[in-house]
């Protein structure tokens, strides 16, 4: 039986005397895919910064792709991890094209001139751009791309390599209402495809792709609820991970939620 992509155990972690994540328990296995939902400040992003092995936790147990964090060179084992950030794409350097911000992610490097690339690389990276809509920025600078586009190309991005794990952090942040279903609505189609398994965070259960299998709620740093997705999003369990009563529907693969009418 093959490791899973990704596992933590028991992991916490503490930065100034906070604690922001606390005994967290989970695998994320072949063929699954994981919603990631819960209030601001609940440890989202912390935890995909653990996940991406941008932050080493204080305490427990780390591995991607059965690698265990700390008994391994971290920047090949950033190869294995794809990452979708708003902030990660803040460090790119605003004159890079649509095609070097794809190609550069099989090293986990963010300028073309820190490797070797070749037209197989190239083609590839185009073809990733064209899977997510975004074919004409091949030759065009993130600095000229809007909020959509450059989202678009930094998915394609996560996708690029041969990642063990794909993690997408918000990926919809910043997008209108046609933008948002459009992304929604693709990442739908790489859940049906034969791809690494991936994890979105995001705080509206509307934005929850078709396809996903596996969800996550947490709240001040723990779990409130981990599993087939089903049985986590849930009214209950929703109300419980953001302190207030909510009402959740449920129609076909998506999810709508409101606050509860008193």
């Amino acid at each position: 039986m093959s490791a899973p992509a990704l596992r933590m155990e028991g992991v916490r972690l503490v930065r100034d005397g906070s604690v922001l994540l606390d005994g967290v328990d989970w695998e994320v296995e072949e063929g699954q895919r994981w919603v990631v939902l819960g209030p601001n400040g609940s440890g989202k992003t912390t935890l995909l910064r653990l996940a991406s092995l941008y932050l080493h936790p204080s305490a427990g147990h780390l591995e991607v792709a059965g690698e265990v964090l700390g008994r391994t060179d971290v920047r090949q084992l950033r190869t294995r991890v794809g990452l979708a950030s708003p902030a990660f794409g803040d460090l790119l350097r605003p004159q890079l094209t649509g095609t070097e911000v794809v190609m550069t992610a099989r090293h986990a490097a963010l300028e073309p001139w820190w490797h070797t690339y070749d037209d197989a690389d190239r083609a590839r990276a185009r073809a990733l751009l064209d899977a997510f809509g975004v074919g004409h920025t091949a030759d065009r600078a993130v600095a000229t791309m809007s909020t959509g586009e450059r989202q678009r190309v930094l998915l394609a991005r996560a996708f690029s390599g041969k990642p063990a794990v794909v993690l997408l952090d918000e990926p919809t942040a910043g997008l209108d209402l046609g933008g948002r279903e459009d992304l929604v609505n693709r990442l739908a189609r790489v859940a049906r495809d034969a791809g690494p398994p991936t994890v979105l965070v995001t705080h509206h259960v509307e934005e929850i792709p078709p396809g996903t299998t596996h969800g996550m709620l947490l709240r001040s740093g723990h779990v409130v609820a981990s599993g087939p997705v089903g049985g986590v999003i849930t009214s209950r369990h929703l109300s419980k991970a953001f302190g207030l009563p909510i009402e959740v529907e449920r129609r076909g693969e998506r999810w709508t939620a409101c606050a509860a009418m008193p």
